[in-house]
């Protein structure tokens, strides 16, 4: 048995115990989720009763296999900058490639990111995220609030634990590449996004990131882009001023709704603010970007270890065409295979924020999966192996009570200014891609054994 599963047998051994069988301590967890705004689509963020655990060993190769494809992704958006051939086929609409040619005014490619990892014996990275810090604040929120429940008190007796201070990262990393880009000013800060529709306000997370910030001293709202306004050099709602904008908002979705005059844009322009992150990220968090790392010929001159890396960490990903392509060195006719195979491989949309769906082939037959591959061939999409999530037993508060369910894992590291500063976890149960049960975990690092 590894320390992971001792760690994890004794904690469900302690909830069978009667000091925790009457839920007391749940009811806790519960008002102070509610309490600290840790609330999505009306019901509290994290469905689970006990901390997802990362053993350190396997955190170090998570860190480790993230810098080498990050350093892997720089090269590849170096390429595409220069050759337009390899521009070609990321598949950004022309204004996403006239905006990601405007300078942010500072180095860094990408100021905050995650990623959406398969994380068994060896991580295996999915998606990549740009589009804004989500899962970041209510990570750290319900590690504080686990912390102090009775039944992991007691745990933590015998096992050391390790938490991540992702917001107090996040905005080191925003106001270190606001004095890169030279400005001088004071910053304030706006949270720029989309409402739902019937929406009553801005999203819980952004909020409590947003009263975070204020509370380190930075004057912060959460604004839609409609509220926005720019004149004589400023940006801002009303009558605050903004200098730092997270952009909560792709840019496809943006240019659905507006045009390149919008207050937002001409102020990013102008270099009247410093926006988090720039649209040079967008290629980064298309599919397509996976299909390039794991082309052959566009890596062959990468380092070693970064094509190993690619190899071992990125699942085989090709956009959806006609015509031949590599398959594990083989030359294959890239729709056959694709008809021939489908219980080993997802159709995905090409843009990570899309509407559209994905299809898993496994879970279709024959003539639905034909029916998706004629759909992806006339929109931009991806074809990928398929990766199953790890799993693992969690109990689960539901109904006023607790049970114990099989729930699939998905990591996020959370990079911030090309470092890992923070992981969280979003769980499922399995069975289905759209369980009910779902939702965020309180995640550590697991060091070892305690007293």
């Amino acid at each position: 048995m590894t320390l992971q599963e001792e760690a994890v047998s004794r904690y469900h051994k302690l909830l069978d115990s009667p000091t925790y069988k009457d839920l007391a301590w749940v009811q806790e967890i519960q008002e102070k989720m509610t309490a600290s705004h840790l609330v999505g689509a009306g019901k509290p963020v994290c469905p689970v009763l006990r901390p997802h655990l990362i053993p350190r060993r396997q955190f170090d190769t998570l860190v480790k296999a993230e810098g080498a494809i990050q350093s892997s992704i720089h090269r590849i958006y170096d390429m595409a900058v220069a050759n337009p051939a390899v521009m070609a086929r990321l598949d950004l609409l022309p204004a996403e490639k006239m905006l990601a040619g405007i300078n942010p005014h500072y180095s860094q490619l990408t100021v905050a990111s995650r990623a959406g990892v398969s994380s068994g014996a060896s991580p295996t990275f999915l998606d990549f995220y740009t589009g804004g810090p989500d899962g970041v604040a209510y990570g750290d929120a319900l590690a504080g609030i686990f912390l102090d429940a009775k039944p992991v008190k007691e745990w933590r007796k015998k096992y050391k634990l390790t938490r991540w201070n992702g917001v107090k990262r996040l905005l080191h990393a925003a106001l270190t590449a606001y004095k890169e880009s030279g400005k001088k000013k004071f910053p304030r800060i706006a949270f720029v996004e989309f409402r739902a529709p019937f929406s009553t306000g801005p999203a819980s997370e952004y909020l409590l990131l947003a009263e975070q910030f204020r509370q380190a001293g930075y004057p912060t709202e959460v604004v839609t882009p409609d509220q926005l306004e720019y004149h004589n050099g400023v940006l801002s709602r009303g009558d605050f001023g903004i200098e730092i904008v997270f952009r909560l908002i792709s840019a496809q979705e943006f240019l659905m709704r507006f045009d390149l005059s919008h207050p937002l844009l001409r102020a990013y322009r102008d270099g009247a603010i410093v926006m988090v992150n720039s649209f040079k990220t967008e290629m980064l968090q298309k599919r397509t970007m996976m299909s390039l790392l794991t082309d052959e010929l566009i890596n062959a001159k990468f380092p070693a270890a970064e094509r190993d890396a690619i190899q071992e960490y990125i699942p085989w990903t090709r956009l959806v065409k006609n015509g031949k392509t590599k398959h594990k060195r083989k030359t294959i006719d890239l729709a056959e295979y694709v008809l021939s195979h489908r219980d080993k491989l997802v159709l995905k949309p090409n843009d990570v924020g899309t509407d559209l769906h994905s299809f898993r082939g496994w879970e279709m037959d024959d003539a639905s999966w034909e029916r998706a591959l004629k759909s992806a061939m006339r929109n931009p999409y991806v074809v990928q192996e398929r990766i199953t999530s790890p799993t693992a037993t969690f109990p689960v508060y539901q109904f006023g009570q607790s049970s114990m369910k099989e729930m699939a894992i998905t990591l996020s590291p959370h990079t911030f200014l090309g470092k890992v500063e923070s992981c969280t976890a979003t769980v499922r149960e399995t069975g289905s891609a759209y369980s009910m049960v779902s939702g965020q975990a309180p995640t550590f690092i697991l060091e070892g054994s305690g007293k």
